[in-house]
């Protein structure tokens, strides 16, 4: 686990605009990305997130040109997921300005794809993305699902985060599909588990709804935390997290 934990917000981006909604439904615009990622980054977020959440061929274009007009504006980590495939894609991005590259539902269908990202770009660039639910199928009680969120698999969330890490996963995106956009806080034992198995920082993301229910997500064994609707909303800055972390006695990057 991390000495010092980050606050990341997260951009869904959807043809050129940050959306959001519950439980990955009723998508709602929320602003231009890249006025809201240099608003974060002023606000002293450590990272920034961008999730393309139809990732389909027209709005790809478009992913690749927002990403290249923020990291003109924008001088922390930038984590670019949605939609990639192939090492061509990590290289394309990686070019355009990204410095991690998330990978979920292609690496579901072809686990290969983490070995030949982590052999040729290195575990740092590489974050798995989980999209996890609750589920009775598997002996963890939580299954991944693919194409944000909408088709559930068989796939244990656990052993998946386990093997993903040793094909050469540097990180853990963990989201819980059950507490995205419900600003209830975030889903504790899921983290729990997670850092159990993990070797990798474990990113805790999905439910934060009050500068409150950060904390406790660090505590469970979370490295980092991110969070989206509290922050497009205006309800919080990144500061104020930061400020109610450091009032619990968890350190924060300055």
């Amino acid at each position: 686990m991390s000495l010092v934990c980050r606050v990341i917000p997260c951009l869904d981006v959807n043809a050129g605009r940050v959306v959001k909604g519950v439980n990955f439904e009723n998508l709602r615009d929320m602003g231009d990305p890249v006025e809201l990622a240099k608003l974060y980054y002023e606000q002293g977020a450590d990272e920034i997130t961008f999730l393309d959440v139809t990732a389909t061929v027209d709005a790809r274009a478009t992913t690749y040109e927002v990403v290249t007009r923020t990291a003109e504006q924008v001088f922390i980590p930038l984590t670019v997921g949605g939609g990639v495939r192939s090492t061509a894609d990590v290289s394309r991005l990686l070019a355009c300005g990204a410095d991690k590259i998330g990978v979920n539902s292609a690496a579901i269908a072809r686990p290969a794809l983490l070995d030949e990202i982590a052999d040729r770009f290195g575990a740092q660039v590489l974050v798995l993305s989980l999209d996890v639910k609750r589920s009775a199928l598997t002996d963890s009680g939580f299954v991944v699902t693919t194409h944000g969120g909408r088709t559930e698999t068989t796939l244990d969330a656990l052993e998946w985060a386990r093997e993903a890490t040793e094909r050469g996963a540097g990180e853990l995106l963990v989201n819980s599909i059950d507490a995205d956009g419900t600003k209830e806080g975030f889903d504790l034992e899921l983290v729990r588990l997670m850092r159990e198995v993990s070797s990798v920082p474990v990113i805790a993301s999905g439910g934060a709804g009050a500068a409150s229910h950060f904390a406790p997500a660090i505590r469970a064994g979370a490295d980092a935390v991110l969070a989206a609707s509290v922050f497009h909303s205006g309800q919080l800055t990144v500061g104020d997290v930061k400020n109610a972390m450091t009032a619990e006695g968890i350190e924060v990057r300055a």
